[in-house]
């Protein structure tokens, strides 16, 4: 298929299904070759089947399941130019609660974790080849305190932290851009528990197309360390941080 992306190489983790999912088929639409990779390998399969791409059982929470995955591309199609770290869950739960440290322990392995180790087996790969386009999900909670769940908002501040410190470190000799996606909410599973509040409060919902417009606008800006918001209403652009004040 010819397009826009027909010499590319793609990687998307949680592809599956949500902003993963539309992602991938924005990209194989546009020539790509993609792999995706999740731990759900039912819906995996089925998702690759209907956009056309392959499938890889990855769990981003353990390493070695992300050097495989980078690697399965590689093999299949002999480069690799986009990846997209996108996995992610919810925690629903705060201090208190039965459970706080277990859910905090496992957010934390697949939010951040999983992108650290996503990142790094990409990297070392993108050094040995041209370079290569590095994006994460993070969530609007990355720039903001989320009080509805308190350990998500911590995984994805680090993640916006970490494309903040290491994007421009990449982007001049070495040819890597690294970037984030901050959506507001998307209509996925991650919303679910709090869908019907939204709606009722009429808080506007993102459609996944919306994030995977922003996903493309970031692949065009030969940027690198930017955290580019997506809220309903709004042209979507790197988010303004303010530095810190200066010594007296």
């Amino acid at each position: 298929m010819s397009g826009k992306y027909s010499d590319k190489v793609a990687v998307i983790t949680g592809g599956a299904k949500g902003i993963g999912k539309a992602v991938a088929s924005r990209l194989v639409s546009g020539g790509a070759s993609v792999v995706i990779g999740d731990i759900n390998e039912k819906l995996g399969q089925l998702a690759a089947d209907e956009i056309g791409c392959k499938y890889v059982f990855c769990d981003v929470s353990i390493e070695n399941d992300n050097r495989k995955l980078i690697q399965y591309a590689i093999d299949t199609f002999g480069g690799l130019d986009i990846v997209h770290l996108n996995a992610g869950i919810a925690s629903g739960v705060t201090f208190g609660n039965e459970n706080t440290i277990e859910a905090y322990k496992k957010i934390t392995s697949i939010n951040l974790d999983g992108v650290v180790y996503g990142m790094d087996a990409a990297i070392t790969q993108m050094l040995k080849l041209n370079g290569g386009k590095i994006i994460a999900t993070a969530s609007i909670a990355g720039l903001m305190g989320l009080s509805l769940d308190p350990f998500y908002t911590v995984t994805k501040h680090g993640v916006v932290g970490l494309v903040r410190a290491v994007g421009p470190n990449y982007l001049s000799d070495k040819r890597i851009e690294i970037n984030a996606l901050c959506p507001s909410f998307v209509d996925t599973d991650i919303i679910a528990m709090a869908k019907e509040f939204l709606v009722q409060a009429n808080f506007p919902i993102l459609d996944v197309s919306d994030v995977a417009d922003t996903f493309e606008q970031i692949l065009e800006s030969n940027q690198s360390g930017n955290c580019w918001y997506v809220i309903p209403g709004r042209a979507s652009e790197p988010f303004n941080f303010r530095n810190i004040p200066g010594p007296q």
